[in-house]
């Protein structure tokens, strides 16, 4: 479905549980995108269950809260997008900075007909040599593939509910079957901007605990993702402090 660019069309949507570190920045990102382009949106943060003042922080920087206590990030988002007010929906990791640039591209995409789509990701900070070589490997596969990231995510409402948005069975990797249906309703585009998304997951864990997490999927199938139980690396709640 094409979408005019008329101003109040965007709800960015944002998943969150625990992110006072890193929600400022993520908030102040969308908002300076918008501020530049000179377009209105409304910015929803979906707080799941945290106990670290992650709503009240979200409320402060102006954002529209709401809650459910699912720790499941599909969920998260198929609740956002279930309290949306506008057509565009932009889902963005609350650990993930954007630019004027993905705003822009989201919008020309939709406009001429795009069933929807993602953008590259960087990953922010300093991490090791080793996680920095297997990220560029395995995002030149799966970019590579027209694949999106959940860090960065975007569709308009009617597609959204079309395709069933989510699929809240998975607990990891929503994200490929989300871009897997978009692409059976059209065109799914990567924008060419990247975004910077957080590299904490490559400082908290080692190398060995990525590699066993990584390996228990791909030998169990989808069936390891249907559970949080094992996926440690997603729901474990681990989290930086900044200094």
């Amino acid at each position: 479905m094409k979408v005019s660019d008329d101003r109040g069309a965007i709800s960015f949507i944002v998943p969150a549980h625990n992110e006072t570190t890193e929600l400022p920045a993520t908030l102040r990102s969308i908002r300076d995108a918008i501020e530049r382009l000179e377009y209105e949106c409304e910015i929803i943060v979906v707080d799941d269950a945290s106990n670290d003042g992650t709503p009240d922080l979200a409320r402060e920087l102006g954002a529209r809260v709401i809650s459910i206590s699912r720790r499941q990030i599909a969920a998260a988002r198929n609740a956002g997008a279930r309290a949306a007010a506008n057509d565009i929906l932009i889902f963005v990791d609350a650990d993930t900075h954007i630019r004027p640039d993905h705003v822009r591209g989201v919008l020309d995409a939709l406009q001429r007909g795009d069933a929807g789509g993602g953008a590259r990701i960087f990953v922010g900070g300093e991490v090791p040599l080793w996680a920095r070589v297997g990220l560029g490997l395995f995002s030149f596969v799966y970019f590579g593939m027209n694949l999106g990231a959940g860090a960065f995510l975007f569709t308009t409402r009617e597609t959204f509910f079309a395709i069933g948005g989510f699929d809240e069975r998975y607990f990891a990797g929503e994200e490929l079957f989300f871009t897997v249906a978009l692409r059976k309703r059209g065109r799914f585009t990567l924008l060419k901007t990247t975004v910077i998304t957080s590299g904490r997951k490559l400082r908290i864990y080692s190398a060995a605990k990525l590699a066993r997490q990584v390996a228990a999927i791909l030998l169990t199938g989808p069936r390891a993702i249907t559970s949080r139980q094992k996926l440690e690396v997603w729901y474990g709640g681990a989290r930086e402090e900044r200094l």
